[in-house]
């Protein structure tokens, strides 16, 4: 098992590449803290794993809490005395209809932005003392290019999650923390999808896609498992994109 006695923190896990992610980590030996905003969905998420006998939890968590973070971490290290790896996957989609609207920009900056500098903020403490650990933000390929039917928030949040993943991986790798990011392109659409859930658009958006089709969750989450597991060990501030080849254009 590639994550066998791993405590892994995924957030937004109760649904979409959240949650395909924290089932990949429970099926290859990792204890799994599921977290999300959502209470339902996020329970059945980790109620399914230790269905398939996997080891999870679930804690409801806003990301753009501090007091949510110090909690999630505090009933994670009192379950399982650690946290090996964390995933940032929370987040929203940016397809906003008024690409000038300001509350989109404000929207996207705390949950797309601020919510993985929190996560970071939270856990490094915790594997600087246990020398060791593996962060993994989700960004976008949004995070490597503009694109025009896209908030510029977005582009701007995850662009910024792609420079702190670096900026992480320079300032505590010496610590024994790898710190990562994986750029998916199109996927299923969001649950808050605008703009980018309109099939007509979505249509065109794949005939430009290499590969001529979206990605499945899993897709992506075989990306994370390959950056938070041992195997990448010399393997930090990466940036991965999982397009179809997308962005090679």
């Amino acid at each position: 098992m590639r994550l066998k006695d791993k405590v892994a923190i995924v957030t937004g896990a109760a649904s979409g590449l959240g949650a395909s992610t924290a089932k990949i980590f429970a099926d290859e030996g990792a204890k799994v803290i599921v977290t999300d905003r959502d209470t339902d969905e996020g329970a059945a998420v980790a109620d399914e794993i230790v269905a398939a006998g996997g080891e999870a939890r679930f804690l409801k968590l806003d990301v753009t809490s501090e007091a949510d973070w110090g909690s999630a971490v505090s009933e994670t290290i009192s379950a399982y005395g650690q946290i090996d790896i964390l995933v940032n996957n929370a987040g929203v989609s940016g397809s906003h209809p008024d690409r000038l609207n300001t509350n989109t920009w404000d929207e996207q900056m705390e949950v797309c932005a601020k919510g993985p500098f929190l996560g970071m903020q939270a856990v490094i403490p915790i594997m600087q003392k246990a020398g060791r650990g593996s962060i993994v933000n989700v960004s976008s390929v949004s995070g490597l290019v503009g694109l025009p039917w896209i908030h510029m928030g977005y582009n701007a949040a995850k662009g910024a999650v792609r420079l702190a993943t670096k900026a992480a991986a320079v300032q505590f790798t010496a610590d024994g923390i790898r710190t990562n990011s994986v750029h998916p392109g199109m996927m299923p659409a969001m649950k808050t999808a605008m703009l980018s859930g309109d099939p007509e658009a979505r249509r065109e958006r794949i005939a430009s896609v290499p590969i001529k089709r979206v990605a499945r969750v899993e897709e992506v989450a075989y990306a994370i498992l390959f950056l938070a597991s041992d195997e990448a060990s010399y393997i930090t501030g990466v940036e991965l994109p999982v397009d179809g080849g997308w962005t090679c254009q």
